[in-house]
Order: C-alpha cells, then sequence, then structure tokens
C-alpha cells in the first residue's frame, strides 16, 4: 500500500515573525496532540523580505511559550512554487491577499488561498491583525484567532 501524502499547509503573515510563524507552531502543537503529525506537512512565509533568516519576534514566542508553543522557525518570504507545493494557503489579511497575487501573477492557483479568518468561527474578527508594534495584549488575542481557527482547520482537515 502507498503512503499517503502529507497535506501540505502554508500560514502567510508580512514578515513571517508573528502571525504567520504563530500559527505555524499552534497548528505543528494540535496535529501532534492529535497523532496526526504524519498526515501534514506544515510552513510559514511573510509576504515581504525584511525578516528573511529571522527568528520569530521575541514577544510573540514569550506570550506563545506562556500557552505551551515552540515558535522557532526561520523566516522567508513567499516563492511562486509555493503555490504548486502547498495545498492551501492561508493568509492573515486583506492585504496580505493583495501581496500575494504578485507571487502568482496569472493567477492560476489563487484557488488555494483562503483568508485565516475563515476558519475561526468562535470569533468577530475578518483579520487577524498585526501585533507588531502593541502591546501583549495584542499578542494574545492573535494567539486567541490562531487557537480558534487551527482547532477548526483540524477538523476539517
Amino acid at each position: 500500500m502507498a503512503d499517503k501524502k502529507p497535506f501540505r499547509l502554508l500560514f502567510v503573515c508580512l514578515g513571517n515573525i508573528c502571525r504567520s510563524p504563530a500559527a505555524e507552531g499552534i497548528m505543528k502543537k494540535f496535529v501532534e496532540d492529535s497523532g496526526r503529525s504524519a498526515d501534514f506537512f506544515i510552513d510559514s512565509a511573510g509576504t515581504a523580505d525584511w525578516h528573511e533568516g529571522k527568528f520569530p519576534d521575541a514577544r510573540m514566542t514569550r506570550q506563545g511559550s506562556k500557552r505551551g508553543y515552540n515558535f522557532d522557525s526561520i523566516a522567508r518570504q513567499v516563492r511562486s512554487e509555493d503555490f504548486s507545493n502547498f495545498d492551501l494557503i492561508l493568509v492573515m489579511d486583506q492585504n496580505n491577499l493583495r501581496e500575494i497575487r504578485h507571487f502568482n501573477p496569472d493567477g492560476n492557483l489563487m484557488h488555494k488561498v483562503m483568508l485565516f479568518t475563515d476558519f475561526a468561527i468562535n470569533r468577530s474578527e475578518t483579520q487577524v491583525p498585526d501585533p507588531y508594534y502593541g502591546g501583549d495584549d495584542g499578542f494574545e488575542q492573535v494567539l486567541d484567532i490562531l487557537e480558534d481557527g487551527c482547532r477548526e482547520l483540524l477538523v476539517r482537515l
């Protein structure tokens, strides 16, 4: 019997140091806790390259650690091949949605892209706000949204 290919999931925000690496870390933990690690490949990227090669923002890492998460991915920019390499690409806000189109200029694979908040069924936010210029409460809000969306995402997948 052939091995089933893992579902490939990419989370995208602007710089890939706050929201998307947090979503990646949360989803990895949920998948691991459910015993389904072999079923998924999970990654994150940013639409901008400002933070490429850097670890997630220390404030996000600290807040996530309080909840039992490990955010240790290395920031990278979205690449055009991500559209063919991933089954689902979840962006954090409308700006990310607009910007990611530049990496798939003919638009043939944009059907793989969705807003993350489409899965956050217990939250009223329509976008995951960028906490970068705010305080701890902004990071907490983002984590609440990401937890809700990742729980639902795991159920649907």
